[in-house]
């Protein structure tokens, strides 16, 4: 069966909660399934090498995981108006995908998190998708025919999926995050079952 990856880095867990709902929405497409991975945490001086595979949560993604994946979506917490570190980090670390041309013509989408409404959500799924472009991606947001996007009191922009997670950094997504994170789900899926 075909597979969606959903790959983040998620510090809080409200990056990782919006992949869940991301990959429901991928679930309820017929012949469609995500798989869920991040990416290790980087720092500025090394103590330790980061575990093969992390104590709870999603595994780390591998290379091949683009290999055999159908489609791709991003997740990120916000970093002044950019992606995180780690996230940025693993996909510099991509050129020999970049030159196979490993990620060209699948669908992909990009979602993220931020501590305030104006803390930077459009910007940072804005620089997210600047990679997958030079991959050449497909980059796909949320269009206008999703009601909620229009009525949204927390996140959720037409770049892609977004949660307000507040001065407390709550990771519980409201009911229109979680909808309109869906929806982006199932519109990459959508898209790249119509490519197979």
């Amino acid at each position: 069966m075909p597979e969606i990856l959903v790959l983040y880095y998620s510090r809080g867990g409200s990056v990782a909660r919006l992949a869940r709902h991301v990959a429901r929405g991928i679930g309820e497409v017929e012949g469609m399934q995500a798989r869920v991975r991040t990416v290790p945490p980087v720092a500025a001086v090394t103590q330790a090498a980061a575990p093969p595979v992390p104590e709870e949560g999603a595994p780390y993604v591998e290379a091949r995981d683009l290999d055999e994946c159908a489609g791709l979506l991003l997740g990120s917490p916000t970093r002044f108006g950019n992606m995180a570190a780690p996230l940025k980090h693993w996909l510099d670390g991509l050129g020999a995908q970049w030159a196979s041309g490993t990620l060209v013509g699948k669908p992909a989408g990009v979602f993220t998190s931020t501590a305030s409404m104006h803390g930077g959500q459009e910007s940072t799924l804005l620089t997210m998708m600047v990679p997958l472009l030079h991959h050449g991606c497909l980059v796909l947001g949320i269009p206008f025919t999703e009601p909620l996007l229009s009525t949204t009191r927390g996140g959720g922009t037409p770049y892609g999926a977004s949660h307000v997670a507040g001065a407390s950094d709550d990771p519980q997504t409201s009911d229109d995050e979680a909808h309109l994170a869906r929806a982006l789900g199932r519109r990459v899926a959508m898209v790249a079952a119509k490519l197979a």
